[in-house]
């Protein structure tokens, strides 16, 4: 996929969102910065990326734990100005955990400071290009995209992806919206002029209108059927966690499900299954999905 020369695009797994290098002279913006446990890596990669240059400043397209998990070792390193949408601010600033989507959902992330915040309508200077800021809540309620019209790129975060968008937590904390939210989002983007999407995970992708297509296919099913969503949901908390740990006993799992309180809470509304029984079936769910494996009295994670 062909983009401007002064992008470039380090792919991740799918624990770490895409780490995304914007290039003016001898200095760059990195947006996004993958998951804390990644962080070595991360740091390896920015540097190849970097060939020399100086990294000056870090942007977030929304604060989840593998979109800035990487941020307190890069400003580390490199000194870094670092902006944050302006609705994650307070919760950055307080570190709430729970509206963070950390604690609540077995996730970690190290906290860190920030320098300034963007917010809708902002326009941004970022590898030579003008990007326009644009809010993108659904996945998250303080997320944006970075819209470059000049260049027709979209930095979709986890607003649009080349098969569906970042998982939406159904109707949970205060979220009743954000299937609302998501479809507006997904409506946003489709009138922007796009000829090519730099998604939080995934490659960078043409066909806009077909991913577009494929996403509101699947968002009309979260609609008709909560349910659906709250399973999906269940299915990559647990398969997230298992991407970090690699590993989890059988034994364990049932007592694992019941603890972390976002897939207690999950159960508790929507699925009505016993702490066993779930278990039992996300296990089995990933497997079949080629996400996990069961062996030796153990569930694997399958890929990275």
């Amino acid at each position: 996929m062909k983009l401007p020369d002064s992008i470039r695009v380090v792919e991740r797994g799918w624990l770490s969102a895409n780490n995304i290098l914007l290039f003016t002279g001898g200095s760059a913006t990195l947006v996004d910065s993958g998951y804390g446990a990644h962080a070595e890596q991360t740091l390896a990669l920015v540097e190849h990326a970097l060939a020399g240059k100086r990294l000056e400043r870090l942007g977030n397209t929304h604060c989840h734990s593998d979109h800035m998990g990487g941020n307190a070792a890069l400003q580390r390193k490199y000194g870094c100005k670092t902006s944050i949408p302006e609705g994650e601010a307070p919760l950055i600033a307080q570190w709430d955990e729970a509206a963070l989507v950390l604690a609540i959902a077995d996730q970690r992330a190290e906290r860190f400071a920030f320098d300034g915040t963007f917010r809708d309508g902002d326009a941004l200077e970022m590898g030579g290009l003008t990007w326009r800021v644009i809010a993108a809540p659904g996945h998250d309620t303080h997320a944006v995209v970075f819209h470059s019209p000049e260049a027709r790129v979209l930095i979709s975060g986890d607003a649009l992806w080349e098969n569906g968008f970042g998982v939406v937590f159904p109707q949970l904390r205060g979220r009743e919206t954000a299937l609302a939210e998501t479809r507006a989002t997904l409506d946003t983007i489709a009138k922007l002029e796009v000829d090519t999407v730099i998604p939080g995970h995934g490659r960078p992708f043409g066909e806009v209108a077909a991913a577009l297509e494929r996403a509101y296919y699947r968002l009309e099913g979260y609609e008709e059927d909560i349910a659906r969503l709250a399973r999906h949901c269940a299915k990559v908390m647990l398969s997230f966690a298992l991407l970090e740990k690699r590993s989890m006993p059988l034994a364990a799992l049932p007592a694992y499900v019941a603890r972390v309180p976002i897939l207690a809470e999950l159960n508790q509304r929507y699925l009505g299954m016993t702490s066993e029984a779930m278990a039992e079936w996300l296990a089995g769910e990933l497997e079949r999905a080629g996400a996990a494996r069961r062996e030796a009295g153990l569930v694997l994670a399958v890929g990275s």
